[in-house]
């Protein structure tokens, strides 16, 4: 487990992006630990997924400042970007090649020993992707396409990975499964950040929760830091962020 005073791989501080007269992000700060698990959980139109965007460089911060592995990502050259492995929720996988033939494309973009068809076979083992291997990704299902993102996020050995809703879509087993991945990547020292709606998702997996609402994270923390003592998460999560479980 890394030290309390190690800095971070990943540091928002007093972030604010507009988009014209609205207000998405407003003075965020938030934190995520190296070899750690962050999850971060949000009402839609929250501003977890601008406050992404910027961390990704895809969009430059009004005010405030992102650092990704101590660099600006808006500034940020190739080889800081093949240090960060993306998972988006709403797409970003070209249509028309099948999911070996993208994962061994990827492959070839970084260097190692093992060849790109050594590399991908792994990966399409482990997350079951092998019936489909071969089928264009517009043609898959939802879960097939998350399998395929996840692969195509993880197989470069990133040190900071950012999964949207890695689970959207997967059944249960391969939700479990899913889950065990992720710790094992944490457990080879990557840093990974990842947005969910699923409290349960969030319980079995974070090491750290951080809630966002109204462009704010408005708590962050272990669970037993952002939770009180006998209150559940979700209870948690409707009393900080406005909302009521019956509404």
């Amino acid at each position: 487990m890394p030290a309390d005073d190690e800095p971070a791989p990943v540091v928002v501080e007093g972030l604010v992006k507009r988009f014209g007269s609205c207000l998405a992000v407003d003075d965020m700060s938030l934190r995520a630990r190296r070899a750690r698990i962050t999850t971060i959980l949000g009402p839609n139109g929250a501003g977890k997924t601008t406050a992404i965007a910027c961390l990704l460089g895809l969009l430059r911060p009004d005010a405030g400042s992102v650092r990704v592995l101590a660099e600006d990502p808006w500034r940020a050259e190739a080889g800081h970007r093949a240090r960060v492995g993306v998972m988006l929720q709403d797409g970003g996988l070209p249509n028309t090649v099948g999911a070996r033939r993208l994962l061994e494309h990827l492959a070839r973009l970084y260097a190692g020993a093992q060849t790109p068809q050594r590399v991908a076979s792994e990966w399409i083992d482990r997350l079951a992707i092998g019936p489909f291997e071969r089928t264009p990704v517009r043609r898959l299902s939802g879960g097939q396409r998350q399998k395929v993102a996840l692969a195509a996020a993880l197989l470069g050995r990133p040190e900071v990975a950012f999964l949207d809703e890695p689970t959207a879509g997967l059944d249960p087993h391969a939700r479990l499964e899913t889950w065990r991945l992720l710790r094992e990547q944490r457990d080879a020292g990557r840093t990974l950040i990842v947005t969910t709606h699923s409290f349960e998702e969030a319980e079995r997996l974070a090491d750290d929760v951080v809630i966002v609402a109204s462009g704010k994270a408005v708590a962050q923390g272990t669970l037993a830091q952002v939770v009180p003592p006998g209150a559940s998460l979700e209870a948690t999560y409707f009393a900080l962020t406005g909302n009521s479980e019956d509404s």
